[in-house]
């Protein structure tokens, strides 16, 4: 057999592979003879995502000198000497970030502004694959060097979803295989964030009491929360009910015929405005609905885009060549079955996968693009909230206010979505732990008495506008909504009561 013969017979049974695939994914995702096409819904999701991207680049934008510049929380300038001090190449690997090559104040902002611009040329479909690309790896890179300040869960949803996007932005006719991965990846995400309340064996989840913890625990509430928070025990109990129906029920629904696949999507859409109704989780909201959105067909989207819109996306498809398909199909393939192990994993937390699976999972992790979600498996019961405080004497103390995470007791929650300010979150957790475990605290007081211009733009107030203090401490506060009778009398949002020092009074040697 000659090397043409070879190359023809590899060629047909890589077509072969590629076909038997996408026709199995056909059949699951309706695109059948005369069912649905998802050309419309290609565009809608691909500049969904764009925007998603454009909020995060820009979000973290306003924000990354304070936490990961040279004169921030955490630079990121030090992690990678660190990094570089212990590891050989394979730092390339476990550290994964654009910004091995400069890493200083001027490089984080390009980074940040070369996504803004790279999402922003995905919205007018200039270069999609390559803008996709270049705002994965870009996110990525902020999200490696960005360590406690960008490891949320949907910073790697947004990475898993940019990932996938990327299989999906050729030009021409959207895979089917490509989008029953988004679909399985609109499953997991749901279908996980419930299963993990039901495994996880936190009493408030089993006897349907979580939401009466939920309103004025999580992380930034917002005014309408406390409103909520009001209803009486039955009805937060049925919320509870149906938190699982649409987390666990909902999901199912995804691979059913089409009148049932838009049913999963209203309903998970309409979940996802009811969180972001009540609390700031900044764009992942935005981003769980765009993935919804995959669950509608052309026919649905044809009714509400612009006829021109309409025509224009519609004539513009093109068959996809042999060796994109099949590089898609064979990237998608694997990432459908790490995936799916993920999946297992959170379901029956006891099972251990094969190690000869566990071990390319393993070496890819660093990558953050196939991940395990669950959101709120543990309901918090309690708000502690860390007040600092700085003096010149140490017998005089003024309150640093946050822009938004509580404080005074009389001023209002805030909506800030999509914006996620992430100092206010980090502190959150940091209350919900001992000082001597969070590891980035002391070096945020340090900032604060060197009096660094980055970091106290992070805040609400300086109460220190001429000199840095010379003293600084922490303490823990116990904060509470008020009832509505609390609030008639004394007008507050919140009442608090002093634990006492989250951290001990430090100051800088003189």
């Amino acid at each position: 057999m000659d090397i043409a013969t070879g190359a023809i017979r590899l060629a047909e049974g890589i077509r072969s592979v590629v076909d038997a695939v996408e026709s199995g994914a056909r059949w699951v995702v309706g695109m059948t003879p005369g069912g649905s096409t998802y050309v419309l819904t290609k565009w809608v999701f691909l500049r969904a995502l764009a925007l998603i991207y454009l909020i995060a680049f820009a979000s973290f934008w306003v924000q990354v000198k304070g936490l990961i510049g040279p004169h921030g929380i955490l630079p990121a300038e030090q992690f990678l000497q660190a990094v570089r001090e212990h590891h050989g190449v394979e730092r390339f690997r476990l550290v994964p970030t654009l910004f091995w090559l400069r890493a200083d104040g001027a490089a984080l902002v390009v980074g940040c502004l070369a996504g803004v611009v790279a999402a922003v040329l995905v919205v007018f479909n200039v270069w999609p694959t390559v803008n996709l690309v270049l705002c994965w790896a870009l996110y990525l890179s902020l999200a490696t060097v960005g360590g406690t300040f960008m490891a949320f869960q949907w910073d790697v949803l947004l990475l898993e979803t940019g990932f996938l996007a990327i299989l999906v932005a050729p030009r021409g006719t959207l895979p089917a295989f490509t989008l029953l991965l988004l679909w399985w990846l609109l499953f997991r995400l749901t279908f996980e964030s419930g299963i993990v309340k039901l495994n996880s064996g936190d009493a408030t989840w089993r006897n349907l009491t979580a939401l009466d913890y939920h309103f004025w625990t999580q992380p930034l509430p917002t005014w309408t929360a406390w409103y909520v928070n009001l209803l009486p025990a039955w009805c937060k109990k049925g919320m509870v009910l149906a938190t699982y129906a649409f987390e666990i029920g909902f999901p199912l629904l995804i691979f059913g015929p089409r009148p049932v696949r838009l049913v999963a999507a209203a309903g998970l859409v309409f979940f996802q405005l009811t969180i972001l109704g009540t609390g700031n989780y900044n764009f992942f909201n935005l981003l769980a609905i765009a993935l919804a959105l995959l669950l509608v067909d052309d026919a649905g989207w044809a009714r509400v885009l612009p006829e021109r819109v309409v025509q224009a996306v519609s004539g513009s498809v093109r068959p996809l060549s042999l060796p994109v398909t099949a590089a898609v199909t064979v990237v998608g393939l694997v990432t459908f079955l790490f995936a799916t192990i993920k999946l297992w994993g959170t379901t029956f937390p006891q099972s251990n996968p094969p190690g000869f699976l566990i071990r390319p999972m393993v070496w890819l992790e660093p990558f953050r693009s196939v991940n395990a979600y669950g959101l709120f498996r543990v309901m918090t019961t309690e708000r502690p909230e860390i007040v600092i405080e700085g003096s010149d004497d140490a017998q005089t103390w003024r309150a640093y206010e946050f822009r938004w995470k509580p404080g005074d007791p009389l001023r209002r929650p805030r909506f800030v979505e999509p914006h996620q300010p992430r100092l206010d979150w980090q502190l959150w957790f940091a209350a919900l732990s001992s000082y001597e475990y969070v590891s980035w605290f002391p070096a945020f007081e340090a900032r604060l008495l060197e009096g660094s211009p980055d970091v106290l733009r992070l805040l609400r107030s300086n109460p220190f506008p001429d000199h840095p203090p010379r003293y600084v401490r922490a303490l823990l506060y116990r904060y509470q909504f008020t009832t509505a009778a609390e609030r008639r009398a004394i007008g507050a949002w919140w009442i608090r009561e002093l634990v006492g020092a989250y951290s001990p009074t430090v100051s800088l040697p003189r």
